[in-house]
């Protein structure tokens, strides 16, 4: 059973350091793949003008086979996924992950502290307590 529909897909990710556009072409039984790396996070105007303006001239390598379609799903499914996915964008620059790292880094930081000075006030309170039971031993 071979696929003769023609069908293309803009899968945009960040990789840890760039923005990158996995584009996606099936022509029946014949797939191909680019990756183009945007830099900064496109917004959806950007990707719409890279579409109508650069998606004809791109060329995609062609080979045999495709990957395999997954079944097909629920649409409220598909809806729940794209809206999780869509939810989990994380820090978009640079600058937000370090202030992230900085936070991070400040509450840990912070929870040390907290507890060395619970651990120091135990302390304190055992040395108190044992003081007053040597007092009611010694009678005074």
């Amino acid at each position: 059973m071979g696929m003769t529909g023609t069908s293309s897909t803009l899968t945009v990710y960040f990789d840890g350091q760039f923005w990158v556009g996995l584009m996606e072409h099936v022509d029946g039984s014949h797939y191909g793949c680019v990756r183009q790396v945007f830099g900064a996070e496109p917004s959806a105007e950007e990707l719409h003008r890279f579409v109508l303006a650069r998606w004809s001239s791109i060329r995609f390598p062609m080979g045999e086979g495709r990957p395999q379609d997954p079944l097909p799903t629920n649409p409220k499914r598909r809806q729940r996924e794209v809206a999780r996915t869509l939810g989990d964008r994380g820090p978009s620059t640079k600058a937000q992950e370090a202030l992230a790292r900085q936070r991070e880094a400040c509450a840990r930081e912070r929870k040390g502290r907290e507890r060395d000075r619970k651990a120091v006030d135990a302390e304190a309170r055992y040395e108190l307590r044992k003081e007053r039971r040597k007092r009611r031993h010694r009678g005074r």
